[in-house]
């Protein structure tokens, strides 16, 4: 360190070592001029705090390309302050301590879990062990019943009948006569008609309103906005070849600007109206009709 006992001589005579004036070192180092000239004056209560004091200092040693440590020095020497890079030994210390506690009590929550695994495992072999004993326990039989012999009605003879009962003759057996079939109606009935559905025809499409009218005098670049009251999906294709195709929930508003027509398919054509250059579109469909391939604005 230099024998300059105060830190703004100090700075004076590094800055006028360079040929530097406060001006051009103010430029330099981004820092007011009343600031520098306060460090150069030791007027250190018209400077902020200490961090941005401490910045100010290391800004001016820079710019002259001059070591920031003793400029640093003399400053703290002469405001009083402590050195933010000499930590105090109590914080080192308590720092340590920090540690030291997380490391106790990870290794206590580490052995209590080891604990409670043996614990686990433990009761779980002692309840392997009881299932393991009553499955290999002899199941006791049930007695055994002796046979008893069975006299089967077949083979013991008829008993005779009485005297005084009279045996009836089997009566005759009496064929039954065949039945003719009855008579088959040679009247011709009428097939079945078949059913509405199959002689129907199919529905038609909804058709497309005439737009031509509304949009008669729009003109390039076409700006187009849909308005979705009803989840509706929507195929939009510009002029340039993009392609947009999602199902817009309700209450969303899409938009597409394109220097030609739009091709759109809809899913829903109730569920969506749509503007063309702030020109409202009258309805394109009921709700669930599908249009496609809906030229905006209509090819003359």
């Amino acid at each position: 360190m230099s024998g300059t006992a105060s830190l703004g001589a100090y700075l004076r005579d590094l800055r006028a070592r360079r040929g530097l004036s406060l001006d051009e070192l103010a430029r330099l180092t981004r820092v007011a001029s009343r600031y520098l000239e306060a460090l150069e004056a030791d007027a250190f209560s018209a400077l902020p705090a200490p961090v941005f004091t401490r910045g100010y200092i290391r800004a001016y040693c820079q710019a002259l390309h001059e070591p920031v440590e003793e400029a640093l020095a003399l400053y703290h020497g002469q405001s009083g302050r402590t050195s933010p890079a000499a930590a105090p030994a109590e914080s080192e210390a308590r720092s340590r301590s920090t540690v030291l506690v997380s490391f106790i009590l990870l290794v206590v929550l580490g052995l209590a879990l080891f604990g409670v695994t043996l614990a686990l495992q433990s009761g779980r072999e002692t309840t392997e062990r009881r299932t393991v004993d009553t499955n290999a326990s002899p199941s006791l039989s049930p007695p055994s019943v002796p046979a008893v012999p069975v006299t089967s009605a077949a083979s013991e003879p008829p008993s005779p009948p009485p005297a005084n009962e009279v045996v009836a003759a089997p009566a005759p057996v009496v064929a039954p006569r065949a039945v003719p079939p009855p008579p088959v109606a040679t009247a011709h009935t009428a097939p079945p008609s078949p059913p509405p559905s199959a002689s129907a025809p199919p529905a038609a499409p909804p058709a497309s309103p005439d737009l031509s009218g509304v949009v008669a005098s729009v003109t390039s670049p076409y700006r187009l906005v849909a308005r979705v009251s009803e989840p509706t999906w929507l195929r939009v294709r510009t002029d340039d070849g993009r392609l947009t195709e999602e199902t817009v929930p309700a209450g969303q508003v899409r938009e597409w600007v394109s220097n030609g027509p739009f091709v759109l398919t809809i899913g829903n054509a109730g569920g969506v109206s749509f503007e063309l250059n702030g020109r409202v579109l009258p309805p394109l469909g009921p709700s669930g009709a599908v249009i496609s391939r809906l030229v905006l604005p209509p090819q003359q």
